[in-house]
């Protein structure tokens, strides 16, 4: 039943193909004790992505394997994280009321704040990974343990607060429906495998990520009245962000 959760959460939040009969029997409302295994996933996606700049660091250099590195976590996550953060700009940056901001991050069309978050957050990583390598820090654990950071840290935007919209939706199977020993399992296995990646300043890099992540969670609970699928997503690109930059 375990491994099942797994996959089925690996499945939803990555594009590496699961099979259908590997993950059957599992209901809708099983999926938010799966959030233990975000941890897990993160390392997963932060290894494909940290492998792929270390394969092309040599060949082409540090700018241009970092911006390999970014592409390689969009493919792998089916960019599912960058398309959330552009929509929560969109409707928070718009100036609007709450159910218009909503109407705002659910249309599929891409507006000016998302478009400059999508820059900013792209060229923000691909500088930022480039100055931690020039800097010769160990970039394939650290990368894994940005993403490790990232997808963990999205539970804090889960636990103890409201959906935001009404109806279905991919954020409503997490969204005020996790218990306090759930989030406080996946924030301690989070610090572990960042120890246990040796990152020496990890642990006051995962603080301060901490901090950010909080300060987001209260600034879009105030701003939407409670999260959505593309808070969640927007807030594992930020925590990526400031992990990398605490690390500096």
């Amino acid at each position: 039943m375990r491994l099942r959760l797994f996959l089925a959460t690996l499945q939803s939040m990555t594009r590496i193909p699961v099979p259908a009969r590997w993950i059957q029997g599992l209901e809708l409302d099983d999926y938010k004790r799966g959030i233990v295994g975000f941890p897990l996933i993160g390392a997963i996606v932060g290894a494909i992505g940290g492998g792929v700049f270390i394969l092309l660091a040599p060949w082409c250099g540090f700018p241009l394997a970092a911006l390999a590195y970014v592409l390689a976590l969009a493919l792998v996550t089916g960019a599912f994280h960058l398309d959330g953060l552009a929509d929560t700009c969109d409707g928070v940056f718009s100036a609007r009321s709450r159910e218009h901001m909503l109407e705002i991050m659910r249309d599929s069309r891409l507006g000016t704040s998302g478009g400059l978050a999508l820059v900013f957050i792209v060229l923000a990583k691909v500088l930022v990974v480039s100055e931690l390598a020039l800097r010769g820090l160990p970039m394939l654990a650290t990368l894994i343990a940005a993403s490790v950071v990232g997808r963990s840290l999205m539970v804090l935007l889960m636990y103890r607060q409201r959906y935001a919209r009404e109806g279905d939706g991919l954020g409503n199977l997490y969204i005020g429906r996790i218990n306090g020993v759930q989030t406080a399992t996946t924030l301690a296995c989070a610090a572990v495998m960042v120890m246990l990646l040796g990152q020496g300043n990890g642990m006051i890099a995962l603080g301060y990520t901490l901090i950010a992540v909080l300060l987001l969670r209260a600034y879009l609970h105030r701003r939407l009245g409670g999260q959505t699928g593309d808070t969640l997503g927007a807030a594992v690109e930020v925590a990526e962000l400031v992990f990398l930059i605490a690390l500096l």
